[in-house]
């Protein structure tokens, strides 16, 4: 098989590769569409959750305590 030809052969797999994953893509849209879902990507929803400086301080206290309780129990 000379190389034209192997490179045309590869050229149509992957033409039809291409074909299958947009008929697939076009599927997952229309079922998020169904669903009611944006195929836009964005976040949807409130706003993002933030934690206070005292609550992230109060947890790392805690984690710490945790971890002090399983070193002590290994040594």
């Amino acid at each position: 098989m000379d190389i034209l030809a192997a490179l045309k052969q590869e050229e149509s797999k992957w033409k039809k590769q291409v074909s299958e994953a947009r008929q697939q893509l076009e599927t997952v849209r229309a079922a998020m569409k169904l669903f009611g879902g944006k195929t836009t990507g964005k976040r949807t929803g409130g706003k993002k959750r933030v934690m206070s400086a005292a609550a992230r301080a109060k947890i790392s206290r805690a984690q710490r305590k945790r971890w002090a309780k399983v070193k002590a129990k290994s040594d």
